[in-house]
């Protein structure tokens, strides 16, 4: 498969994504008329949960359904994941798992440098964005990618691990707090940067979303965690892609071409490897209005080159 950001190949599920809403549609329509102009983007981070199928025969994904109050993708399945959070970027904690050998050059690489390259930001952000990334994931999933050293994970059962995931949750306490009261550091080896997808500029929130893979730590497990979403589940990338054209599980374009990749791939270390030479240039999708209707368009998507040029955008806040 083509990568979104430079293939030539259309896209096959463009057809069949959802509609664009009308509200958005009407945005939309006033932004190409030059009568309204982008909100200013946020940094995110989601991270897509991988372990290998027990039988042997390939991966899955852990999927969230947001809850249907979410003032953002409400109802929809997506992986763990928010924004950066002020206490991500002035309370960093410690990364674990800096360096491992390549098994087919044989060459030592530091994990942390490369995530800080491939992530294209200022050290601090991209700092910031993995430990938004981790927060997120033990938040909404229960999974905590820390452990006392690089060779081993965080023993989450205890039930006063239940008050400091909310403590989180709820903003008293960040994740640098939290793991140095614990004595522990986070398994940076353990996931990767994957793509990077930034909302449409007529959307009325924005955001920047480093999208992350990450090896599920086998000593622990996931739950479901009321609050932001109603239902967890653990499916093939191909069975969650025939759901979503089924019409039973609603998915964002990010999500979908996510798993679209991730299918092409027979284990977690496969797509840990791939990950080392993602093109993360920013996918930037775009919504043109056209005859009266609305219709998204992705880098690949034929006549994405020649959408109207969006004014300038708000500076990130």
């Amino acid at each position: 498969m083509a990568d979104l950001t430079g293939g030539a190949r259309r896209d096959p599920l463009s057809a069949l994504r959802q509609p664009v809403p009308p509200d958005l549609a009407r945005r939309a329509a006033a932004f190409q008329a030059g009568h309204s102009q982008p909100v200013a983007t946020r940094d995110a981070a989601t991270v897509a949960l991988l372990r290998d199928a027990e039988n042997g025969t390939g991966i899955q994904v852990c999927l969230l359904r947001r809850v249907s109050t979410m003032a953002f993708a409400a109802g929809m399945h997506v992986f763990p994941g928010g924004t950066v959070d002020p206490a991500d970027v002035t309370a960093q904690p410690r990364w674990f798992g800096t360096s491992e050998t390549n098994v087919e050059t044989d060459v030592e690489t530091d994990i942390e440098a490369d995530i800080v390259t491939a992530l294209d930001a200022e050290p601090a952000l991209a700092r910031a964005l993995v430990s938004a990334a981790v927060r997120e994931t033990f938040e909404e999933s229960g999974v905590l990618l820390a452990g006392p050293d690089a060779d081993s994970v965080a023993d989450v059962t205890d039930p006063s691990w239940e008050a400091d995931r909310l403590a989180l949750e709820k903003r008293q306490l960040s994740m640098a707090a939290l793991l140095a009261r614990r004595g522990l550091g986070l398994r940076v080896d353990l996931l990767r940067p994957w793509a990077r997808w930034v909302t449409p500029e007529v959307e009325p929130r924005r955001y920047d979303t480093r999208f992350f893979i990450a090896a599920m730590p086998v000593e622990q497990r996931t739950r479901p965690i009321p609050g932001e979403s109603d239902r967890l589940l653990w499916l093939s990338p191909a069975t969650a892609l025939a759901e979503h054209l089924a019409g039973q599980l609603a998915m964002l374009p990010p999500t979908v071409h996510t798993l679209r990749e991730l299918a092409e791939h027979a284990s977690v270390a496969s797509v840990l490897t791939a990950a080392r030479i993602r093109d993360l240039s920013p996918v930037r999708p775009k919504i043109l209005v056209r005859d009266g209707e609305a219709h998204l368009l992705l880098p690949h998507d034929d006549g994405y080159d020649h959408a109207p040029t969006p004014p300038a955008s708000a500076p990130k806040r």
